[in-house]
């Protein structure tokens, strides 16, 4: 590599820092390795995230050493051994609570139709780092464990970067070690990890890698809808998922992915003070990121928030005497957003809730200041269940207007409701509404066996719990009585 400038040297100097506060476990592995004459080096993400000072997690190796020498060395060391990757040349293991990665070097082939590589293990340091997805990610730190009279120091740390990394990192640009036509060939799944690092690190990608993804786009058909969903999910998590997901958008790659997302684009909303959409969503999706707690990234709640008005470009419909209504969007929204996670192989329970988020988003507009129904506001904290902070976030988020004193006045209305939510859970447990009688209430009060019936009875008690509140025994029965009689008649 040349000889590094000032900002390559501060990183430089970040990465030594970061590393030497792991230099116990560091020193051990590389005297245990040095002992087998074998080499080892830190590699890939763990590198790039010591220069840039965030290391944490797991720490990931590579080394001469073929996998069964691997595995026997991590044994003799290690708390905890386990081989699942040992085919693909990897050994995990833990000590102190810390987990490793150590991998022989690689030297695969693709076949260029799937992306299942050809395992084949490598000789050289080089050789690995030259075939990996990015330059950023193709550096090492040799660990090399001192002569005891080589000076105070029981470790040395020696940097490797063939391909330019540290450059990269400096510049904060993503770029590939071959022609990225070349890298996204081998492995389509390597345009979805590049807008994953634009996310996570908030780097820019190079001109030709941009280029390259918008040419490849229709590669990542090759990739499977469970891989594709981890690394959207990854990049959904990261600093600013915003800036990957316009990345996917502009290359065309969520066409083939995600095609509601940029379906968006070129939809004006009701107010027209947004060029789409699309730039709306995403900002909202920043706001709803600004309101989460403890720093810690809400999935489900930047998923809703981008995916909120996706029903709008389906819902689109000229108002008389100018201007665009969306009407139901948000119902016909949240059948989209469901169907498309599904085929993305989401979990149950995360489509679900995206899903509802996405369906109740509009319901605090349906009332203004001061007309919250003590009923209304029951439905509304019942619906959500689980989902009310959330919610809360997502309703807050979705004002993006410039009018500084409508803004005020959204957020004021949104106090209110709040404030209501309060007022009525400290007379009500509105975290749980249910019927004022339970089942076997019902089948002994009517005399009914289990059976439908006792579900419809339960869903009418419901429905009133919800309009009128709490009622007194007798009362709930009398009401009981009364549907049942008219159910009968009927």
């Amino acid at each position: 590599m040349t000889s590094p400038d000032v900002s390559q040297l501060v990183l430089l100097a970040h990465a030594q820092s970061t590393l030497l506060s792991h230099e116990d476990l560091l020193t051990e592995l590389a005297t245990a390795f040095a002992a087998a004459g074998e080499s080892l080096y830190l590699v890939g993400g763990s590198v790039r995230d010591a220069l840039l000072d965030r290391l944490s997690g797991d720490l990931d190796f590579t080394t001469s050493a073929r996998p069964q020498v691997i595995k026997a060395i991590l044994e003799d060391w290690a708390e905890v051994v386990w081989d699942t990757g040992i085919d693909y040349g990897t050994v995990s293991a833990e000590k102190h609570g810390q987990q490793v990665e150590i991998t022989t070097f690689r030297a695969d082939q693709y076949d260029g139709v799937s992306r299942n590589p050809e395992v084949t293990f490598g000789d050289t340091l080089e050789g690995d780092l030259i075939r990996r997805d990015f330059r950023v990610n193709a550096m090492a730190v040799e660990l090399l464990p001192a002569h005891p009279d080589e000076g105070d120091r029981p470790l040395e740390l020696r940097f490797h970067d063939p391909v330019g990394g540290l450059a990269d990192i400096a510049a904060r640009a993503l770029d590939t070690p071959d022609t990225p036509e070349r890298s996204f060939s081998d492995d389509p799944l390597r345009m979805l990890r590049a807008a994953r690092f634009v996310s996570q690190l908030e780097f820019d990608v190079a001109p030709r890698v941009e280029k390259a993804m918008g040419e490849m786009a229709d590669e990542i058909a090759r990739i499977t809808v469970e891989r594709v969903q981890v690394e959207l999910d990854k990049l959904m998590l990261g600093t600013d998922p915003a800036r990957g997901i316009d990345l996917l958008v502009a290359t065309g790659i969520l066409e083939h992915v995600f095609p509601e997302i940029p379906g968006l684009q070129l939809t004006a909303d009701e107010h027209l003070q947004h060029k789409d959409v699309y730039a709306h969503s995403l900002q909202v999706m920043r706001q709803a990121i600004d309101q989460e707690t403890d720093g810690e990234p809400d999935l489900t709640l930047r998923w809703a928030a981008l995916l909120h008005d996706v029903g709008k470009p389906a819902t689109r419909a000229a108002k008389p005497g100018g201007g665009v209504t969306f009407h139901q969007h948000e119902v016909v929204g949240a059948k989209m957003v469901k169907k498309r996670l599904r085929q993305l192989k989401y979990p149950k329970h995360l489509t679900n809730d995206i899903g509802q988020l996405v369906y109740l988003h509009m319901r605090f507009h349906g009332f203004g200041e001061g007309q919250w129904t003590d009923s209304a506001v029951r439905r509304y904290v019942a619906d959500a269940g689980e989902l009310l902070p959330r919610l809360h976030k997502l309703v807050r988020a979705d004002s993006t207007t410039r009018n500084a004193k409508k803004a005020k006045r959204l957020q004021r209305t949104y106090d209110h409701l709040e404030e209501r939510i309060e007022e009525i859970a400290a007379k009500e447990d509105l975290a749980k509404v249910r019927p004022d009688l339970d089942g076997n209430e019902i089948m002994q009060i009517l005399d009914l066996t289990p059976g439908p019936q006792v579900g419809q009875a339960w869903a009418f008690l419901k429905e009133l719990r919800l309009e009128h509140g709490p009622l007194d025994r007798e009362v709930a029965i009398e009401h009981l009585r009364e549907w049942w009689r008219n159910e009968q008649e009927n």
